[in-house]
């Protein structure tokens, strides 16, 4: 008789459980996986109920937010009844929108690239709880929904910039434009410098080279100290040939701010002597042969060639009497400054925004641009003076003097003056 062997057996005990364990482990898996796959019937069998799917539709309609929010920047051809439109909501809730905007005077005409952002309640019968529009880089206008009526509040909010005076100079070795560019002086900047000297100036013939200037005007940063504005320019100095023509800016009379030379004199005057920057003299006022028509005939105006596109400035204060086409002028632009002097602008490429007969224009506001339209053989302007009817010379022109500052006006202009060149003083010693 054969006697069991313990001590084998104890061996491959190790090895007979491990088969064991394996065994169990595999039939678990089964039946956990055919429980699953009953379980995955059953659910997709509740999915088909028409109930559980409605309640499931309701539950995931309510994750929606409550609160959203839209943003929008105006492009050509907006204006804010298309851009209400856009956003879901009632016409009711639209048309109290649209009132609520143009209420207010700041919003009264819509520019290009201006910001929108709305602020939404879902859960609301009047869904827009706050509407903010920027009116410019340092302001905007919010809309705050009132809590007793059916109506939008509206606040004026200044945004949060650092006004900082910036103190620049430089030798004009190439053009003022160019000399200013290579400063990082901003172009608004520049072509102000430009309008304030172009009563006496014509920067095509006047400045030479090796002339300078130096100005102060404001900047505007935000909290990552990035320049976002310009302001306005506090003093400019133009030396031309050693002669310095400094200008200092002084309100005189509340509300009421113009630039005074250091005697107190106004440099406005009733035309400027250029309406336009960065242009050459090409045609004087006198007879010349016509290049077109061939023969020779009297140039009633004066011809400054200057690239196509470029601004054209109302040389004064006036009312537009005329814009449209001028026959063999192309399009152009006629302005009546008083009673004695009228302006003519002709060949423009296109009309200034907002000019149209009848507006009134302030000196300095961009009217139009070089073009070469009508009887024109390139881009330039034709720009002609009528004093008292009579067609003139625009540069022979004696142009009347602006305001002089006296008696109490000319003290507080001297205690202006002296306090902006010890800013100039402390902004260069600063620089330095």
């Amino acid at each position: 008789m054969k006697v069991f062997d313990f001590k084998k057996f104890r061996e491959y005990a190790i090895f007979i459980w491990l088969i064991i364990i394996t065994l169990i482990l595999v039939l678990s898996s089964l039946i956990f996986t055919q429980s699953a796959i009953d379980q995955n019937n059953r659910l997709k069998e509740s999915l088909k109920n028409t109930y559980l799917k409605k309640t499931f539709i309701e539950i995931t309609n309510n994750l929606k937010p409550r609160y959203s929010e839209i943003a929008y920047v105006s492009k050509s051809g907006d204006n804010y009844q298309t851009i209400i439109n856009n956003i879901n909501i009632s016409n009711e809730e639209k048309k109290l929108v649209l009132n609520s905007i143009l209420n207010v005077e700041s919003l009264k005409i819509l520019r290009i690239n201006q910001k929108f952002l709305f602020k939404i309640d879902n859960l609301l019968d009047q869904k827009i709880i706050e509407l903010r529009i920027e009116t410019d880089k340092k302001n905007e206008v919010v809309f705050f929904r009132s809590e007793k009526e059916n109506k939008l509040n509206s606040k004026k909010i200044e945004k949060n910039f650092t006004r900082k005076l910036v103190y620049k100079e430089t030798v004009i070795t190439d053009s003022l434009y160019n000399s200013a560019v290579n400063l990082d002086i901003k172009p608004n900047i520049i072509i102000e410098f430009a309008r304030l000297y172009g009563f006496q100036v014509d920067f095509q013939r006047d400045v030479w080279k090796n002339d300078s200037f130096q100005i102060i005007y404001e900047e505007f940063l935000n909290q990552n100290n990035e320049i976002v504005d310009t302001g306005e320019i506090i003093f400019a100095n133009l030396n031309l040939q050693n002669t310095d023509l400094q200008l200092y800016r002084f309100e005189y009379e509340k509300d009421k701010i113009d630039f005074f030379d250091e005697n107190g004199k106004s440099i406005r005057k009733t035309l400027m002597k250029t309406p336009i920057n960065g242009a050459r003299l090409s045609s004087s006022y006198g007879k010349r042969k016509h290049p077109i028509l061939g023969y020779t005939k009297m140039h009633t105006g004066t011809d400054f060639a200057a690239p196509m596109g470029t601004p054209i400035m109302a040389s004064g204060d006036g009312k537009v009497t005329k814009v449209g086409w001028c026959g063999g002028g192309g399009n152009c632009v006629k302005i009546k400054h008083n009673s004695t002097y009228q302006t003519v602008y002709a060949h423009m490429s296109k009309f200034g925004r907002g000019i149209k007969k009848g507006a009134r224009v302030k000196q300095g506001q961009i009217i139009g641009y070089v073009g070469s339209t009508g009887m024109s053989t390139g881009p330039h302007l034709h720009y002609e003076v009528i004093e008292n009817g009579k067609k003139i010379n625009s540069q022979k022109l004696k142009l009347p003097s602006g305001k002089i500052l006296k008696n109490e006006e000319r003290k507080k202009f001297e205690v202006s003056k002296i306090k902006i060149d010890v800013l100039k003083s402390d902004l260069i010693t600063n620089s330095n």
